[in-house]
């Protein structure tokens, strides 16, 4: 009986205790990874304070020539950078070629469908934000409206894991018209059966 008894004990102890006890090498390597995800108060502060001079400096697409046309090419360049700058090295080395031939030309209809919509006479006042989310976040841009200070529509990429074919890169954006709520696809391009690094490693 009184072995019963110790091995009951035994059990009670160790499920009462569960998840209590973490071994400190645990947390330094949590740590580590969620380093990337985590910024500190300062460098919160000069992002933000990046993103105000962005908007004074950026947001106007060229001093020489507004037509219709040519913001959207200055648009559709500011574009593919950002998108280059969230990929990272080691993704845009993998699907840089597919993106030009595939995603960017579906970008540009995008923005054209989206300046033909929002603008009248002056296409000056249209910009693309510069912060593109690093680590596990979707955003690559936004498509600023100075005039109305307003965002007009964002852009996102997303990792789409589907069993027994792979990752995908999912292109999508989403309108102010909405709420943002609605995702409007603009394409895919597949990556590999391997986990995809971090944007912008």
């Amino acid at each position: 009986m009184k072995l019963w008894m110790r091995k009951i004990a035994v059990v009670l102890v160790t499920i009462v205790t569960l998840g209590i006890y973490t071994p400190a090498d645990l947390l330094n390597i949590e740590a580590e990874d969620n380093k990337d995800n985590v910024a500190s108060k300062a460098d919160v502060n000069e992002a933000v304070s990046d993103s105000k001079e962005a908007e004074k400096i950026d947001f106007n697409v060229g001093t020489e020539d507004y037509s219709k046309d040519n913001v959207i090419n200055k648009l559709t360049e500011k574009a593919k950078e950002q998108t280059i700058t969230k990929f990272g090295p080691k993704i845009a080395g993998q699907v840089e070629e597919e993106f030009n031939a595939v995603i960017l030309p579906n970008i540009e209809a995008v923005l054209q469908t989206i300046v033909a919509d929002h603008v009248v006479n002056d296409y000056s006042y249209f910009g693309i934000t510069e912060q593109p989310a690093k680590g596990y976040g979707e955003r690559i841009f936004n498509v600023y409206d100075h005039h109305l200070e307003q965002d007009i529509a964002t852009f996102h990429v997303r990792r789409d894991n589907r069993p027994l074919e792979g990752y995908y890169f999912n292109f999508h954006y989403h309108l102010s018209s909405d709420g943002f709520k609605e995702h409007h696809d603009i394409g895919e391009i597949y990556w590999d059966k391997n986990t995809p690094p971090k944007w912008m490693a």
